[in-house]
């Protein structure tokens, strides 16, 4: 059952009349993630960096709780929704120049990256159709083929909910590791901005990506026109299910749920051992090295655990997809428990014969997985 409000919506209205917000009543949580599921909030949308500013004060200092949403391709949410304020982050604007691209948080992300390949300029093209905002992209580190948002970071623009200053923080400050940063799972500060800085010659980061690289016909450790890179990524992507389309359920997901965990060294030789003796001694394992330890394929782990593509099967309303494992999908009559239990089997079925519990990486609203 649905706890009481927090604040009433006329309350709330009068309080955000002067930050240039849009609130919203009862507004479906589904209907702003890519999942597709999640149940009703207050929303107020913030189509300017000083809304988004302005609003977040304004709800800090009532102590009001609040959601931060934008693209809405990370988030695992509730059936009950949530019990204050989602904070609807709109601000668009991107500006390109001399290598360099400032994006406001709200800008989808895969534009601001044709964007800067229309413009002429390389770096950002492995990052190529992952949905989501721009300001999400520090927040999780987010990485594909070979590319971390870490490395070509120049500076993101903070607000600091304690203080209500605004200030630009440079990436060192951010603790970026595997997937994650200091801002990750923290509300301490919102992301207005984030600044990147780009190849003027419109080359390609060095292709790291074996299968990238093979789909160009190139050597690992070569450069490539960056358009030609985006297209490969593009089609690599759409192949696994991994670029959004309404039409097709395998995108009605938050990507790869699972992280691909990293294994201590202390504990690689027990886990290779639990490997052969559940898919055989002569089976190659797909590791890489990492610092501290070697990092395994979550996607790879949970196929050889017994989780097939497709897995459950058709009639059920959450599914792996049928094109990638790593990915939980909606078949479009999920709700939040449904990919909360499939989640739920897929890793425990992993930590039961590997011995390696797997970390989800969207954030769950209303529930811990």
């Amino acid at each position: 059952m649905r706890t009481s409000r927090v604040v009433a919506f006329s309350d709330l209205r009068d309080r955000l009349a002067a930050t240039g917000a849009w609130l919203r009543d009862a507004v479906p949580l589904a209907e702003l993630t890519t999942l597709r599921v999640g149940g009703p909030a207050m929303v107020a949308d913030c189509p300017s960096t000083e809304s988004l500013v302005a609003t977040v004060r304004e709800l800090d200092a009532a102590g009001i709780p609040l959601l931060l949403l934008a693209g809405g391709s990370n988030l695992l949410i509730s059936d009950e929704g949530f019990n204050g304020v989602v904070v609807r982050i709109a601000s668009q604007d991107v500006e390109i120049w001399e290598g360099h691209v400032v994006a406001e948080a709200g800008a989808n992300w895969d534009a601001v990256v044709a964007a800067t390949i229309a413009e002429g300029f390389g770096g950002l093209e492995c990052l190529s159709g992952i949905p989501g905002s721009a300001g999400a992209t520090p927040v999780q580190n987010v990485g594909a083929y070979g590319v971390e948002v870490a490395s070509l970071l120049r500076r993101v623009h903070l607000l600091d909910r304690a203080s209500g200053e605004c200030r630009w923080v440079e990436p060192a400050e951010l603790g970026f590791g595997y997937r994650t940063s200091i801002l990750k799972h923290c509300d301490k500060a919102v992301v207005l901005a984030v600044e990147f800085a780009l190849h003027q010659d419109g080359s390609s980061e060095p292709l790291r990506y074996r299968e990238l690289a093979a789909a160009l016909g190139a050597e690992e450790g070569e450069t490539r026109p960056a358009a030609d890179v985006r297209d490969a990524v593009l089609r690599l992507r759409a192949g696994k299910g991994m670029v959004l389309d309404p039409a097709d359920h395998d995108t009605w997901s938050a990507g790869s749920f699972f992280t691909n965990p990293v294994v201590p060294d202390t504990r690689v030789a027990e886990v290779l051992e639990a490997v052969s003796a559940h898919v055989g001694a002569d089976v190659a394992v797909p590791t890489w090295p990492v610092e501290g330890g070697v990092k395994f394929s979550a996607g790879w782990l949970i196929e050889r655990a017994g989780f097939a593509k497709g897995f459950p099967g058709e009639d059920a309303p959450a599914r792996l997809s049928t094109k990638h494992t790593l990915a939980l999908t909606n078949r479009g009559s999920a709700a939040a428990a449904d990919l909360l239990a499939l989640a739920h089997t897929v890793r425990d079925g992993v930590a039961e014969r590997f011995g390696i519990v797997l970390e989800p990486e969207p954030v769950t609203v209303g529930f811990e997985l």
